[in-house]
């Protein structure tokens, strides 16, 4: 079975990716989202975990393969960097979201060499903001940042938009539009749900959506 289509039964099978539009969520933006995500419980799910740290190494290995150093996006990215850096036999450290106020007030942690290749490990893309500001921290650093590997991508034109500005590529395991098509086909939802599911995608501050 292909990576995209694996990930995304992994996902949905322990509800870390979890489809409500009949009951949208709230996002902390304000925004009404059908789908919930929280890659973190893929930790928990050994048989899942396995699948997601052996396929981001896939990915990095085919995409990447001059990559020396994995970094790790704080905190839901740090696990899974850590983890592939094991199974690749590769250093890895990890970005704060802010430098510490105290010791060497490092926002970089591990080492990390001026001119390394680094490829930055997420858990979820959406409009890409807060992996760009880590790409930006490392490049400030020295690194050469070969690009991100990450489990899922909502694919929203601001995030794809954003990073093409930034000059960084990504690499998902598997996406929004791949999740849904899997979802009906395994009665997570309706069939007809999905063009609501991408018209959420397409814009998801459009809230027309909801009514259909």
């Amino acid at each position: 079975m292909e990576i995209k289509k694996l990930i995304a039964k992994d996902l949905l099978k322990i509800k870390a990716v979890f489809f409500r539009p009949e009951e949208p969520f709230t996002w902390a933006s304000g925004i009404k989202s059908p789908v919930y995500c929280d890659n973190r419980l893929t930790l928990t799910a050994p048989e899942v975990r396995n699948d997601v740290e052996n396929s981001l190494a896939q990915i990095i290995k085919e995409y990447y393969p001059d990559a020396e150093v994995l970094m790790g996006t704080s905190t839901a990215g740090i696990a899974h960097a850590a983890i592939v850096g094991h199974i690749m036999g590769l250093p890895m450290g990890y970005v704060r979201s802010g430098a510490k106020d105290h010791g060497r007030q490092n926002q970089i942690e591990g080492k990390l060499e001026k001119g390394q290749k680094v490829v930055v490990v997420e858990d979820l893309i959406s409009t890409g903001g807060s992996v760009i500001e880590v790409v930006n921290v490392l490049r400030e650093a020295g690194a050469e940042v070969l690009g991100i590997a990450s489990i899922f991508t909502y694919g929203m034109q601001k995030g794809l938009d954003r990073l093409k500005e930034a000059d960084i590529r990504n690499v998902s395991l598997t996406d929004f539009d791949e999740i849904a098509v899997v979802a009906a086909e395994e009665g997570y939802i309706k069939k007809e749900d999905i063009k609501r599911l991408i018209a959420f995608r397409n814009n998801p501050s459009d809230e027309s959506w909801i009514g259909e």
